[in-house]
């Protein structure tokens, strides 16, 4: 099929994308859209106004999977109506391939992440009353020549894609079956990627892989790539997710405090505080390993913000595994946490190898325990930032009150102050006069 018949086939055509999971499923959204774009299909606000609609899935726990099914039984009252067209794409498509269509017939097609070039053609077969599966891996694949479309719509922040796939196989994770093997996007284009948001006003790029500090191209490591970036503009503030702790070097370390524009806040995912744990997680680096490193973020910046993941009641987790989790917590005292309750994933390492031997009540009773002294943390950590003064990114209008504004700081803490002269898009100071343990409350300094 040739893409000139794709083309006029697709033509005014209007399309609605629902993304779900994380920051790489929204920026893969916005390769999406460009590549739509390209063929002449319109992007549309509605279900109620599509011809087609791509649901961008996650599959890393179950309930986002659940979601997923919901959302496309939701799909057939509109299917009744009229006709429409439901494509799932991502790591769901990826990971349940030709078996999606049969348990939900009202999917036309599944593409995976690397098949997104063949979105048009596979469109155009759709409409001519095929059903698809595209979902072959790719090891080279990247999208580096595509320019995504910002949908955002913030004009301020943006990601930038620099890697796709994994090659940790953690034994609990499905990201290395459903996006490949790991490899890295040349840097040349994602600087030029950096410069052009620079130009049409972005104040914010996030790098953007799922382990970005294991970026490698063409002898650039990613510490280099980090400073390359920075060295846009200085105006231009940079943050990079998600670290592997494995791969967090001294030289990473070096060039974030080197450069003010570095933000410094680091996402260094935990999982278990306890090292046997972390063996049959495989997560190739021991509690030791991980203070370590800790300590090296303390030694080169001091006032950088720790972040992290974590999984409670992972297979045979015992007792005092917990308990070596909670110290970890209290030991490097993170501003910020994700946590949650482990869920097995099919075709993992741990599925086919290990027992999900937990009890979910347990698995709860833990994971509140651990809510619990996070939030305690987050709290007296944020009480400790009363009476400073830090640098605003401004993004937008609180959600509590048109009168005030919200931000981030450099360390990726969120502050609500009053409004006055302050507009979205422009840096402030501002001092911090109050907390919860998710928020500063500030006001404006003129420093």
């Amino acid at each position: 099929m040739s893409k000139k018949h794709s083309m006029a086939t697709l033509q005014t055509k209007k399309v609605y994308i629902e993304t779900y999971g994380c920051q790489m499923n929204f920026a893969d959204s916005e390769v999406i859209t460009s590549i739509l774009n390209g063929v002449g299909c319109e992007r549309c606000e509605s279900v109620e106004e599509a011809d087609y609609v791509l649901i961008n899935t996650c599959a890393i726990r179950d309930n986002a999977e659940q979601r997923i099914h919901h959302r496309l039984r939701d799909l057939r009252a509109v299917q009744q109506r009229r006709r429409l067209y439901v494509g799932v794409l991502g790591c769901m498509a990826e990971r349940l391939k030709q078996r999606l269509m049969v348990e939900e017939d009202n999917v036309s097609f599944v593409v995976g992440p690397d098949g997104y070039r063949r979105l048009p053609e596979i469109m155009t077969r759709v409409a001519e009353g095929a059903k698809v599966a595209e979902t072959e891996l790719s090891e080279s694949e990247t999208y580096a020549d595509i320019v995504p479309v910002r949908l955002d719509g913030n004009g301020i922040s943006a990601y930038i894609s620099i890697m796709r796939g994994c090659q940790n196989y953690c034994a609990y994770c499905v990201v290395p079956y459903t996006r490949g093997r790991e490899r890295s996007r040349d840097a040349e284009s994602i600087v030029r990627e950096a410069r052009g948001l620079y130009e049409a006003g972005y104040k914010e790029v996030t790098l953007l892989g799922q382990n970005v500090n294991s970026y490698r191209w063409n002898g650039v490591s990613f510490a280099q790539l980090m400073a390359m970036v920075a060295e846009v503009s200085p105006q231009l503030r940079v943050r990079f997710a998600t670290s592997h702790p494995k791969d967090l070097s001294d030289e990473l370390l070096a060039t974030m405090a080197a450069y003010p524009n570095i933000c410094k806040c680091i996402h260094l995912p935990l999982q278990s505080g306890s090292n046997r744990m972390l063996k049959l997680m495989n997560r190739r680096y021991t509690a030791e390993w991980y203070m370590d490193r800790i300590a090296a973020v303390r030694r080169f910046m001091p006032n950088c913000s720790i972040t992290t993941d974590v999984i409670a009641g992972f297979c045979g987790e015992e007792e005092i595994d917990h308990q070596a989790t909670l110290d970890m917590f209290r030991k490097v005292g993170y501003d910020y946490a994700y946590m949650f309750k482990f869920s097995m994933r099919p075709d993992t390492y741990a599925a086919k190898h290990l027992n999900d031997d937990v009890p979910d009540e347990v698995k709860g009773r833990r994971l509140e325990e651990i809510i619990k002294l996070q939030g305690e943390i987050a709290l007296e950590n944020n009480r400790r930032e009363v009476g400073k003064i830090y640098e605003v990114l401004v993004e937008g209008t609180s959600h509590r009150s048109k009168e005030q504004l919200f931000g981030r700081n450099s360390q990726n803490k969120v502050i609500v102050f009053d409004r006055n002269d302050a507009t979205p898009g422009t840096y402030v100071f501002v001092e911090v006069i109050d907390c919860t343990a998710a928020t500063l409350i500030g006001r404006l300094s003129s420093q």
